[in-house]
């Protein structure tokens, strides 16, 4: 017998400025990262180790599912943690087909004005403009997706399955994280992925890899990472954790200075290349697990600066992830387009980039006003007939009567 515990929907749940903080980071980065050979872009976490936004942005959607929706699956709830997560994925899917079709037009409409199909076959929509009557049905199956689109469709795998990962959490935490990590490694072993188009080609983020970052996320958010935090931000750990980091910026560095190439062994070449993305390589997980245990340990969650004007444009921008993305999709696509039809100067980069964070921010600042505004609400009641309202009327003073009469 489910015993269902009412205080687990009632009960409040604190923001974590991080979390949104780190967000909008991403979503910064992943703007910047579309935009090709662009200066900004140095910026960016891909330049300084192996990981990216993409690992900040699965790990912190993990992370509030496990620490939203545990309590509310602890208390028997299980129905409505999945009501909720089942409409946001379904949210995130309207979301994507929605983008895939706007962000098609605009690089359709863009290649004929301007008569350059580089646009058509850099951003892979070339086939949709060929065959749209076929494509169009493998893009609902998410299976055909434009470059710069790749990673929704993860989002709403993972938040699909995320009702039974948190229900297998709350009451096996270490043996779903154990299921986890046999699932990443089958999958990396046997190649198993999910089939895209055109036939032969896969997803781009590996969903059955990808998921460990989700549910190790989740397993954090639920309370999990509390019972071992004393070893996690231990000295050694830490130190561990920082040569992590060092090593990774060294081989980073390799990539942008030649130079800097004879400094690795050959056999260290051999041994971590390649570092794969579709398949979340452990060089990219581990370097986000130790960038995380020392950002962790300086920024906390009464962090004052969280709540300062300086950061709240970024911030805001992470409140209100899912259209700041499909936007930042939309502004990458042109700030591209501006440089490639007219000049690739710094300072014209310099421009777009800036001009494309503080789009981003208005959008997110009229969002968050619109938030705000009361919603109204109509009561909707059911009204009787008369002939009912009337052999009830007649059955009240009957009931109220009768006494008297005794």
């Amino acid at each position: 017998m489910i015993t269902r515990d009412q205080s687990a929907l009632l009960a409040p749940v604190e923001r974590d400025l991080r979390l949104d903080l780190f967000r909008g980071i991403g979503l910064w980065m992943i703007f910047l990262d579309h935009i090709p050979h662009d200066v900004v872009a140095w910026l960016t976490l891909r330049n300084f180790g192996f990981s990216d936004a993409a690992e900040f942005f699965v790990f912190i959607s993990g992370y509030l599912v496990g620490w939203i929706y545990g309590p509310i699956v602890a208390g028997g709830w299980f129905l409505a943690a999945l009501k909720r997560l089942w409409r946001r994925a379904a949210e995130m899917y309207v979301a994507h087909i929605m983008l895939f079709l706007l962000f098609t037009a605009q690089i359709a409409r863009t290649a004929r004005r301007f008569d350059n199909p580089m646009y058509e076959h850099e951003f892979n929509v070339f086939n949709f403009l060929a065959h749209p009557d076929e494509l169009i049905g493998q893009a609902i199956l998410l299976k055909y997706k434009p470059v710069n689109l790749d990673v929704l469709p993860l989002y709403i795998t993972l938040v699909f399955a995320s009702p039974f990962i948190v229900w297998c959490l709350v009451r096996r935490p270490n043996l779903t994280l154990a299921g986890s990590v046999v699932l990443y490694i089958l999958s990396r072993w046997f190649d198993w992925n999910v089939a895209s188009y055109p036939p032969g080609s896969h997803w781009y983020f590996n969903p059955f890899c990808w998921q460990l970052m989700f549910v190790f996320a989740a397993w954090c958010g639920i309370g999990q990472i509390d019972k071992i935090a004393r070893w996690v931000w231990s000295k050694p750990a830490m130190a561990l954790a920082a040569a992590w980091l060092a090593f990774a910026l060294l081989i980073v560095m390799t990539w942008h200075v030649h130079a800097l190439e004879a400094l690795i062994p050959r056999w260290m070449i051999k041994a971590i290349y390649p570092i794969d993305k579709t398949d979340l390589d452990m060089l990219r997980f581990t370097h986000f697990l130790a960038l995380a245990i020392w950002v962790t340990y300086f920024l906390t969650r009464k962090w004052r600066a969280l709540r300062s004007s300086w950061l709240r444009p970024v911030i805001l921008c992470g409140q209100h992830s899912l259209p700041i993305f499909c936007l930042g999709v939309f502004l990458s696509f042109s700030a591209h387009w501006i440089l490639t039809q007219y000049n690739k100067g710094v300072w014209e980069q310099l421009a777009v980039s800036i001009a494309g964070i503080v789009i981003m921010i208005g959008a997110a600042w009229l969002l968050d006003r619109a938030k705000r505004v009361p919603n109204l609400f109509v009561k909707v009641i059911e009204v009787e007939e008369p002939e009912m309202a009337a052999e009830s009327s007649a059955s009240a003073a009957t009931a109220t009567v009768a006494p008297a009469s005794r």
